[in-house]
């Protein structure tokens, strides 16, 4: 790796390995017999990027992706399995609760303990110690043992002192999260000052908001790889993307999987004015579709049964994004040529709609289908499809549109 002066940070090729053992006695096992009684868990692969002088980095990722390691690993509490990191300049750091105090000894004396840990001279402490104090708002309790602190009290000692001893590079793990609304409005203010001084900072957050705000660039995580670095607002744009994406695949399905179980129930089909008893989706040639293309023509199918004597009804399809996300919708309501009732007991119906120029350009969709009564305000019956994926294309944006280009030579 090549120092170079305008970093704070540079991290190459950096590979973290855990061993995993069945169970306590075979680490004994593997040291006595020299054989091997563990499994290698990769959590970290591959990581590379450099961090310059005065600018926040901002980590995102779902649970278990390598985040709390990376930061670990930059702090110098874990160590590489391989892979090089180069740190220029004093590291204060917000890792797990309570890291780095000693729970017999009051808040004040973890003050002394934490700032020499940090490298501040000890005739240098006591300057510091009334504002740290001040800004945590601990009062009678920094004279109390920390093992009496709660979570909030942790974290309001903690960050006082990480950022009042001024280091060169600030790393927080998602500390500010269990602080109250007040606190944390005081500890943005901090790190927006912090970031003003030219230092530099990691912060590893679930608030895209505060990513957003407070880190010029991002990294995200995905099983210990990155998936993308980049501006801030462009990687916590894509990655609200997938996380959205795969809440309303989550969401459909176990709606859909709930209205399945609901149409076996005979139990609960006797309290209901119709039941939707089959959805599918086909091309105009016939044929069943779990995938469609942008642009191409569709013809939605539902099948339903008459449960009650005298009962009215409208028809209704959507195609939904998520369980509230509606993308588009048709309705019989404001139509006067369909047969609206009254319906008999046993009846049955197929209802077709045929839908051109399907718009959506990626991602995936469900269809809603419902029965509901005359003035259409009241579902008697709602039920999902199962997800349909709309094949991969090229271009950009959410939706494409059927279009004619003509362009005319002037003069």
């Amino acid at each position: 790796m090549s120092e170079n002066s305008n970093f704070r940070i540079q991290v190459e090729g950096l590979r973290k390995d855990f061993k995993i053992y069945n169970q306590p006695r075979d680490r004994l096992t593997e040291l006595v017999f020299r054989k091997p009684m563990h499994k290698i868990y990769h959590v970290l692969s591959d990581i590379t990027f450099n961090l310059a002088n005065g600018k926040s980095l901002g980590i995102v990722g779902d649970n278990g992706a390598g985040k709390s390691t990376l930061l670990k690993l930059l702090v110098g509490t874990l160590q590489p399995t391989s892979g090089r990191i180069r740190i220029d300049g004093q590291v204060a750091a917000l890792l797990e609760l309570g890291a780095g105090f000693h729970p017999e000894f009051t808040g004040r004396k973890n003050i002394y303990l934490n700032a020499s840990l940090l490298g501040v001279a000890d005739d240098c402490i006591p300057e510091l110690e009334n504002d740290i104090i001040e800004f945590s708002e601990l009062d009678y309790f920094i004279d109390r043992p920390v093992k009496t602190y709660s979570s909030g009290m942790f974290v309001r000692l903690a960050f006082s002192i990480a950022t009042m001893v001024r280091p060169d590079i600030l790393v927080i793990d998602e500390a500010l999260s269990v602080g109250d609304m007040a606190f944390q409005k005081k500890c943005v203010e901090r790190m927006n000052r912090f970031r003003e001084e030219m230092k530099t900072m990691v912060f590893c957050s679930h608030s895209m908001y505060h990513i957003q705000q407070l880190c010029d660039t991002a990294i995200w995580l995905d099983k210990g790889h990155i998936r993308q670095i980049g501006p801030s607002e462009e990687v916590v744009g894509c990655y609200e993307d997938f996380c959205n994406s795969k809440k309303a695949y989550n969401s459909i399905i176990e709606e859909s999987s709930q209205q399945s179980a609901d149409a076996t129930d005979n139990s609960t089909a006797t309290n209901r004015d119709f039941r939707i008893t089959n959805i599918t989706l086909k091309s105009p040639q016939g044929e069943l579709l779990t995938t469609v293309a942008p642009l191409s023509d569709v013809i939605l199918h539902m099948e339903v049964e008459v449960l009650k004597d005298g009962v009215e009804g409208n028809f209704g399809f959507a195609f939904m994004r998520t369980t509230e996300e509606i993308i588009a919708s048709w309705h019989t309501a404001e139509l006067d040529n369909i047969d609206k009732g009254p319906f008999h007991i046993g009846d049955r119906f197929e209802v077709s709609l045929k839908v051109n120029n399907i718009a959506m350009r990626h991602g995936e969709f469900a269809i809603l289908c419902g029965v509901a009564d005359r003035s259409g305000l009241l579902w008697h019956e709602t039920r999902f499809s199962k997800p349909i994926a709309v094949a991969a294309n090229k271009g950009v944006g959410q939706m494409t549109m059927q279009a004619e280009w003509e362009i005319d030579k002037v003069g």
